[in-house]
């Protein structure tokens, strides 16, 4: 078969290190679950009653991604840009209509994430009933440590995740407040979407999240999973 040629460079595979491997993990996709910590919600004037709601989702590019450590530049078009603290769970098989007992059979790994937002976009979006793309997925705003394997940690149901700005904290929760498990989140996202190897999900983000600055240095923590960790930078 012809190698087929192209009138530029294809985009370059975007992947995340494995811990104690040398082989990374390559990214497909990046669904992010909305409003999954009752505080949170009601933080962002939106409550969920569970018994009454499903969870919802929207994506990041997987060019949107940005390794622990990096220091991004404050972007463009907001005035008010947050911080999210996020557990990440990454897919490693393929998955259709699972059910949630299944769902440890499908997790590779976990790791400890940003889902960096332009508020003030995201908030005008929301307002008028549009698609939150311009608050939620631009350039450098998937922040993701590197990958845990999963091996005996199993489903994470338990565990402090936490967040400080320039040493203080702001972010103080537990994995066991997840209005849906991760079980729940994986039974749902796979009636609507063929999973696959690769795909990342973020699972919600604790109360507390707040605006950053141009100098300031964001510091996240996930027992059992690690550490992330993002400096912000000058507008560019």
């Amino acid at each position: 078969m012809k190698t087929p040629s192209y009138l530029w460079n294809p985009p370059p595979v975007y992947s995340l290190a494995v811990r104690g491997l040398t082989a990374r993990y390559p990214v497909h996709r990046i669904f992010c679950v909305g409003r999954n910590y009752h505080a949170h919600a009601v933080e962002m004037g939106a409550p969920v009653d569970k018994s009454k709601a499903q969870p919802f989702y929207f994506t990041k590019s997987a060019s949107s991604l940005v390794e622990s450590g990096a220091t991004v530049p404050y972007p463009t078009g907001t005035s008010n840009y947050h911080y999210e603290m996020e557990l990440v769970v990454a897919i490693g098989a393929p998955a259709f209509r699972v059910k949630a007992a299944e769902a440890a059979s499908l997790i590779y790994g976990y790791a400890a994430g940003l889902d960096m937002t332009r508020r003030d976009l995201q908030l005008v979006a929301r307002e008028q009933g549009r698609p939150w793309d311009l608050g939620k997925d631009f350039e450098l705003s998937a922040v993701c440590s590197e990958i845990v394997p999963a091996g005996s940690l199993g489903v994470l149901d338990h565990g402090a995740i936490k967040l400080a700005v320039n040493g203080k904290e702001r972010q103080s929760a537990d994995l066991s407040q997840l209005i849906w498990s991760i079980p729940e989140l994986l039974a749902d996202l796979s009636k609507f979407y063929h999973l696959l190897p690769g795909d990342l999900i973020y699972t919600g983000t604790p109360e507390g999240v707040g605006a950053v600055k141009s100098g300031d240095l964001i510091s996240g923590n996930i027992d059992r999973v690690g550490e992330v960790s993002l400096a912000i930078g000058q507008p560019e």
